[in-house]
């Protein structure tokens, strides 16, 4: 059985929320979620693909770097608050142009880059100010032409698991369950053919993995991170007041997403 969200505790600052609910988190599930970011989201790859050859651009809450090394022909680097999922990305690959940097707070100067990312990260940040605020930062860091593709999960995934929808509370704590190291259950041949057939539609748009075992069970632990659900058209709207241009945006998996160019 799945653990539901729960409302934002109130009353926090938007930094000790920040704090609490996603830096903290983020280091004590590092290994575990970094687990499950192995495949390159459709969209993500485009773009990084469409990039003209032997372009530099950032990736700005990289975590263990899956999107790094996409496109061979580019030179990008990953900044992640997280030292835990940075510490994942240098386990992954040691050559990973990677460092710890706060997405408000970018070591990088400013009108250099041709490109920038930033995936699932920006509906982290506590308040609108604050996402706009990061949104704007992240661009300031690009040259005038410049490309940002931005994704933030959707209010609107009534048809997922989560079935999230308008009219729904879109600040929430959204768990995940972090599991305990057990032996796993012994598959069958069946089991193993089934999954060899799916294992292609495989994604990483989920935010746990459960794990059978023979053991006796061992109590998991819930971990809660805090998301702003993005409602249609608001992340476009963001971009905007962040001094965006917009040149494409839509809806994928449970996100929606925007490409903004630096005008």
């Amino acid at each position: 059985m799945s653990v539901p969200s729960v409302p934002v505790s109130v009353g926090l600052d938007p930094k000790t929320q920040e704090d609490e609910y996603v830096h903290t988190v983020y280091n004590e599930i590092a290994a575990h979620f970094s687990q499950t970011r192995y495949k390159p989201w459709p969209i993500v790859e485009k773009f990084l693909k469409g990039q003209l050859r032997f372009s530099v651009g950032i990736d700005v809450g990289c975590g263990n770097g899956k999107y790094l090394s996409v496109n061979p022909d580019l030179f990008v680097i990953g900044t992640d608050y997280s030292t835990g999922l940075i510490e994942c990305g240098h386990k992954l690959n040691p050559d990973y142009n990677v460092g710890v940097a706060d997405g408000l707070h970018l070591p990088h100067p400013k009108d250099t880059f041709d490109f920038a990312l930033s995936i699932a990260v920006i509906h982290h940040f506590a308040t609108e100010e604050r996402r706009v605020e990061a949104i704007a930062h992240i661009m300031s860091r690009l040259r005038v032409g410049g490309r940002f593709l931005v994704y933030c999960w959707a209010l609107e995934q009534e048809n997922s698991r989560r079935g999230y929808k308008e009219g729904d509370e879109q600040d929430i704590l959204i768990p995940w369950v972090l599991k305990k190291n057990q032996p796993k259950k012994k598959k069958t041949k069946r089991t193993k053919h089934k999954e060899e057939q799916h294992q292609e539609e495989k994604e990483d748009f989920k935010t746990e993995e459960q794990n059978e075992t023979t053991s006796e069970p061992v109590a998991d632990e819930t971990k809660y991170r805090y998301y702003h659900l993005y409602k249609k058209g608001e992340l476009a709207a963001n971009c905007v007041a962040a001094g965006g241009r917009i040149i494409e945006e839509g809806y994928e998996k449970d996100n929606w997403w925007c490409i903004a160019e630096r005008v």
